[in-house]
């Protein structure tokens, strides 16, 4: 039953929340791209991600096309982003206080008559919890917090209201941050409240090949009741909180954690507090990963087993386009392998049968899926588990074109495009099939704003910390890539306004030290105006020098989660999610002219 994702660092939020007012953590509505007349983007930075829960081809493209056929942009965000700059007008909000911006939004969306009484009557209950909440946020009241006036909420809001279709969307800004579960609450329900959900350039829920939230719904997969040992918090997607791992490994009694398989992470550089997780790491009877690099993760346990890479085995794009239809055309995609694998490496699926047959015990359980591995295995024995025979199984078994078959349409084959209005009264998965716009957790959790608001008050002109994706050094898997490391990229810098930089005296590459009660690290300045005065950027993903990585071990950025705080108190009670970014931190010019160090506390 432990079972731990990197979800609970950059998304668990908009799981436990879909789960909570949709029924199945699954049920993820995304922006109608191609149809939209008004998006208002947060704390996402699609441009450089790519879009996240969304498979969009060349966003930089679609953003300026929307913009070009007359479609309203909104980036809010604390800094002005590659996204804010192909397109659309940014915004500038205070790092962690999303919540209050998407509240003093709905408000206005009240004041100004938006909200579709006919819908809550028809699709959903407790609607009233909700609006009740944002009636006492006004965006006079929240503007001195987020930085944003009331009257440009007042204009956001009649852009979108006035659209024939308009959609909310957020991503990683707003999830890791200290309360991103009420943050997303409060986005979706704006996105139905105003009848945008379910609608043509609203925001749609894709059908994918296999109607995957239904099936789980009614099996109970992703929706297992049981609780976590340290904390009694809930699992989110059949995984409990990544900020519990180390309490987990660390607190001796029944079902303490001895022995840990990471699959394809790296988690002493993505979880917070990393310093404190390498020492429970370091105590574990039996740490295993399966990767395609020798981590820091890796290094710090007693087997590494090489995976293949993406290039080295046969595809099918699976999750978004086979379960659930998250991409602006639906599409499906085969690729074969293009080149073969080095001595030792396997795919996972392999690896795993042979080690539950190492371990004399069934794949899920049942001998039947362990007999089929088998036999496949022994048919195929020189390369392991033949993957193009079973994801063909699979694409004739829903109905679908052989695999073959996809390999002819090297730009993917089209599906049906997308249905709208077949959401609402059909693929609801909470008890009564209706939304739940006030679920119990999220009320209580929302009784915990006021307090956080004056906090946030009294933090004004304090520097706050938030993360910064880089495309040539993706999370952290690529920067043992020797041509994406060469001039300034060898490390990460810490990001600030020119203003911020002349206060505390510093210049490009000056080394200051960044600290919060957990640690502190030293990194160098890179000045950049397009930050919002008193916030800083860290890129996080860096720190690579205890690996085996040839080219990552010469680096020598840090590992800005040293600065991130886990355990029972510093993570979020709906989602389970530690705060990684949004982070009050105190910065000051080092005394010490020894680049490149950090310290853990």
């Amino acid at each position: 039953n432990n079972m731990f994702s990197s979800a609970s660092q950059d998304c668990a939020n908009k799981f436990a929340v879909a789960q909570l007012i949709y029924g199945h953590p699954f049920t993820q509505p995304f922006p109608d791209l191609l149809n939209t007349e008004c998006l208002i983007i947060t704390g996402a930075n699609p441009v450089i991600s790519k879009w996240s829960f969304l498979q969009v081809p060349n966003p930089s493209l679609h953003l300026k096309e929307m913009e070009r056929r007359g479609c309203k942009i909104y980036v809010v965000d604390p800094r002005k982003t590659e996204t804010a700059k192909v397109a659309g007008e940014h915004v500038p909000i205070r790092p962690n206080t999303d919540p209050f911006f998407f509240l003093s939004f709905l408000n206005e969306i009240i004041r100004q008559g938006g909200v579709r009484g006919d819908r809550i009557a028809q699709y959903a209950r407790n609607a009233d919890a909700v609006l009740r909440l944002a009636d006492e946020w006004p965006p006079e009241k929240t503007a001195s917090v987020t930085g944003i006036a009331a009257s440009k909420i007042s204009e956001m809001a009649n852009s979108y209201l006035m659209a024939k279709g308009a959609a909310m969307y957020s991503s990683t800004g707003v999830n890791m941050g200290s309360h991103g579960s009420i943050a997303f609450w409060i986005q979706e329900s704006i996105n139905f409240l105003t009848g945008n959900l379910d609608r043509k350039g609203g925001t749609i829920v894709g059908r994918g090949v296999i109607d995957f939230p239904g099936f789980a719904s009614s099996k109970g997969i992703l929706l297992r009741k049981d609780r976590s040992r340290i904390g009694n918090f809930h699992s989110t997607n059949d995984a409990f909180p990544g900020g519990l791992l180390a309490d987990e490994i660390l607190t001796e009694g029944n079902g303490k954690i001895r022995a840990l398989f990471v699959t394809g992470g790296n988690p002493l550089i993505t979880m917070a507090n990393s310093e404190r997780l390498k020492k429970a790491f370091r105590s574990l009877e039996l740490l295993v990963t399966l990767d395609i690099y020798p981590n820091e993760t890796g290094v710090t346990g007693h087997f590494m087993l090489p995976c293949t890479s993406p290039l080295e085995r046969p595809d099918l794009p699976f999750i978004f386009p086979l379960m659930l239809g998250m991409q602006t055309k639906p599409y499906l995609q085969a690729t074969k392998a293009v080149t073969k694998p080095h001595a030792g490496q396997k795919d996972e699926a392999t690896i795993y049968f042979l080690l539950a047959r190492a371990c004399g015990i069934n794949l899920f359980g049942t001998r039947m899926a362990q007999w089929i591995m088998t036999l496949l295995y022994y048919l195929n024995r020189k390369k392991g588990i033949p993957q193009e025979f079973l994801l063909n199984a699979l694409l004739r078994l829903c109905r679908q074109p052989s695999f073959k078959n996809l390999l002819r349409h090297e730009s993917g084959k089209l599906r049906k495009p997308h249905q709208y209005g077949d959401f609402l009264d059909k693929r609801i998965f909470t008890s009564d099939g209706r939304i739940d716009l006030g679920p119990q957790m999220l009320i209580e959790q929302s009784a915990l704003l006021p307090s956080f608001f004056e906090e946030e008050k009294s933090k004004l002109g304090r520097f706050k910390l938030i993360t910064k994706r880089q495309v040539t050094t993706h999370n952290s898997w690529t920067h043992n890539i020797e041509e994406f490391t060469r001039g300034d990229r060898y490390t990460n810098f810490v990001y600030m306004h020119s203003k911020d930089a002349k206060r505390l005296g510093v210049d490009y590459k000056d080394l200051v030290d960044i600290s919060t009660a957990i640690g502190t690290l030293r990194i160098p300045v890179k000045i950049i105006d397009d930050l919002m005065p008193g916030t800083v950027a860290v890129p996080h993903g860096w720190g690579h020098q205890d690996s085996m990585m040839k080219v990552a071990k010469k680096t020598q950025g840090v590992n800005v989660n040293i600065l991130a705080a886990d355990g029972l108190e510093h993570i979020e009670k709906v989602s389970g999610m530690s705060q990684l970014t949004g982070i009050d931190v105190h910065v000051e010019p080092s005394r010490n002219s020894r680049r490149h160090t950090w310290t853990g506390i």
